[in-house]
C-alpha cells in the first residue's frame, strides 16, 4: 500500500502543476490547454525542462530563466499540497472503486479554494461539470462495490445540502453567494456517498471553519460584518476533513447523548 500512496502523491504533484494553470486562467475565461505557459514578465514560452513540478522552481531558484523575473512560491506549494492531499486520501480511502471519485474531489478543492480566495468567486466552469463527474465516478464506485444504496444516499444528500444552502440564501440574502449554493450540491454527493455521518459532520465543519476565519477578521482587521468573505474554502476544507473524522466524531456524539454508534 505504501507504494500506491507514494504513486498517488507523485500523481498529485503532476496534477497540481496543471491546477496552477487552472487557477490562473479559468477566472479570466481563458483556455487551460492553449497557449502554452509563458513568463508574464518577458513573454517567453516556458521550456519543457523548466516545467517540471517543484524541481524546476528549485533549480531556477524561483526565477525566470530568460528575464530573471521572480516566480511565485505559490506554484510549488500548490503542487506539493496537491500531492500530499492525493497521498492522504489514497491512504484513507484505499485502492478501491471509490478512490478516483475522491481524488477528483481533491482535484477541484485546490483550484476552487485558491480562486475563491483570489477573486471571491467559484467558477461555474469548474463547479457545474463536477456534478456530472461526481455522478459518473460515484456510480462506477457503487457498481464496483455493489452498494447501490450509497449512490441513492449520495443523490438524496446532494439535494439536501443544496436546498439547505438555498434556504440560507433566502432567509439571509447576501449571507453567501450563489456559487456556494451550487458547490453545496457537489459536496453533498461526495459526503453522503461516504455516509450520513460524513454529510452531517461536513456540513457542520464548513460553518465552524468559516466562523474561525470570519470572527478574527471582524474583530482584528478592517473587515466589517458586511464584508464579503469567501466561504467556499471552508466548505471544501470541511468536506475533505469530514472524510477522515466523521466516523469518530459521530460516534463520540452518539455516545454523548446515549445512543448506539
Amino acid at each position: 500500500m505504501t507504494g500506491v500512496v507514494l504513486a498517488a502523491g507523485l500523481l498529485g504533484v503532476l496534477v497540481g502543476s496543471f491546477l496552477n494553470v487552472v487557477v490562473h486562467r479559468v477566472p479570466l475565461g481563458l483556455s487551460v490547454v492553449r497557449p502554452a505557459s509563458r513568463c508574464p514578465g518577458c513573454g517567453h514560452e516556458v521550456r519543457r525542462r523548466d516545467n517540471v513540478p517543484v524541481l524546476s522552481w528549485l533549480l531556477l531558484r524561483g526565477r525566470c530563466r530568460d528575464c530573471a523575473a521572480p516566480i511565485s512560491v505559490r506554484y510549488p506549494l500548490v503542487e506539493l499540497t496537491t500531492g500530499l492531499l492525493f497521498a492522504a486520501v489514497t491512504a484513507h480511502v484505499g485502492l478501491t472503486w471509490a478512490l478516483p471519485a475522491y481524488l477528483y474531489l481533491v482535484g477541484i478543492t485546490v483550484p476552487l479554494t485558491l480562486i475563491d480566495l483570489d477573486v471571491r468567486r467559484l467558477p461555474d466552469a469548474i463547479v457545474l461539470p463536477s456534478y456530472g463527474a461526481a455522478l459518473v465516478l460515484l456510480t462506477v464506485a457503487s457498481a464496483g462495490t455493489g452498494d447501490w444504496g450509497a449512490l441513492l444516499r449520495a443523490v438524496v444528500g446532494g439535494m439536501a445540502l443544496f436546498f439547505l444552502y438555498v434556504v440560507i440564501v433566502v432567509v439571509k440574502p447576501g449571507g453567501m453567494g450563489l456559487g456556494d449554493v451550487k458547490l453545496a450540491g457537489v459536496l453533498g454527493l461526495y459526503l453522503a456517498w461516504w455516509g450520513w455521518d460524513a454529510l452531517a459532520v461536513g456540513a457542520f465543519l464548513a460553518f465552524l471553519l468559516g466562523g474561525f476565519v470570519a470572527v478574527p477578521m471582524v474583530l482584528f482587521t478592517s473587515a466589517g460584518r458586511k464584508s464579503k468573505m469567501p466561504f467556499g474554502p471552508s466548505m471544501l476544507a470541511g468536506a475533505l476533513l469530514a472524510l477522515f473524522v466523521a466516523q469518530p466524531i459521530a460516534g463520540w456524539y452518539l455516545g454523548l447523548v446515549g445512543l448506539p454508534a
